[in-house]
């Protein structure tokens, strides 16, 4: 161990040195340590699977770090209205991101389109209903008098798309009664998956998210509007890793895993 000795010429340019040298370091370390920020996500109900991989990989990349709140896009979009602190919101569909738009909480340029999903009926996994969808399909014959499954069409994308669907199929009407319909889309996936509902409908994502439910057919895309989930930056959100992390999720690196997840990447 090496003393410094007080008192001398010698020592006191020795101790000088060592104070400037660890103010360097301590200078050089900080903005280190200041690099790692958080970034608070708004994101669609069915992105919950994807969204968490993707953070994962994100956060061992860059050191940051991702808080994800996952809800139906009309309730996510209606709390960043109310100031909620978000830095990111990735809706299910364009309408809810119009509405954040339209209030001025979108950081001006930042949105982009990011997936597509697909729209499908879904039963229980044990379940042996067969069904074709088609114009005036047997929806209610095979439903008898069990529940349909959907989310909320006053609000929720999913529901909305949903009975969007049924109408242009003549078949809403017939089974509008027998819908239970829930706050987000994954709340209605797992009535089914539970066996609470005879049928649900669903996006192709959260079917192959949940081992309780097998996919019975896909809505054909004419008979709804295409199911696009933006994504964009909250105003007035300065978080750098912010920008970065939008960059992450439409690069060709996540692009796997969205399709692992059954979703189409823009």
């Amino acid at each position: 161990m090496t003393r410094v000795l007080a008192g001398t010429a010698t020592s006191r340019w020795m101790l000088a040195l060592i104070v400037v040298a660890g103010g360097l370091l301590a200078g050089a370390s900080a903005p280190v340590a200041d690099a790692a920020t958080t970034v608070t996500v708004f994101a669609a109900a069915s992105l919950r699977e994807a969204m968490e991989e993707q953070a994962r990989r994100f956060e061992a990349d860059t050191g940051n770090k991702l808080v994800v709140s996952y809800g139906g896009s009309n309730a996510l979009a209606r709390q960043i209205e109310a100031g909620a602190p978000a830095d990111v919101f990735i809706s299910a569909d364009l309408d809810w991101m119009d509405y954040v738009e339209q209030r001025a909480r979108l950081v001006p340029g930042s949105r982009a389109d990011l997936l597509r999903n697909e729209l499908v009926l879904i039963a229980p996994a044990a379940s042996k209903t067969r069904l074709k969808i088609a114009p005036n399909f047997r929806l209610a014959a095979a439903l008898g008098n069990e529940k349909l499954a959907i989310a909320n069409p006053d609000g929720v994308p999913a529901g909305r798309y949903a009975k969007a669907a049924l109408t242009a199929l003549g078949a809403w009407t017939e089974v509008e009664r027998q819908t239970v319909r829930t706050d987000n889309v994954r709340i209605a996936l797992s009535l089914v998956a539970r066996g609470e509902a005879a049928l649900g409908i669903v996006y192709k994502s959260d079917a192959l998210a949940e081992k309780g439910v097998r996919v019975v057919d896909t809505f054909p895309e004419a008979t709804h509007a295409p199911i696009v989930y933006p994504g964009a930056l909250v105003a007035p959100s300065k978080v750098p890793a912010a920008r970065a992390l939008l960059d992450f999720l439409h690069s060709g690196i996540a692009r796997p895993v969205w399709e692992k997840y059954g979703f189409i990447a823009l």
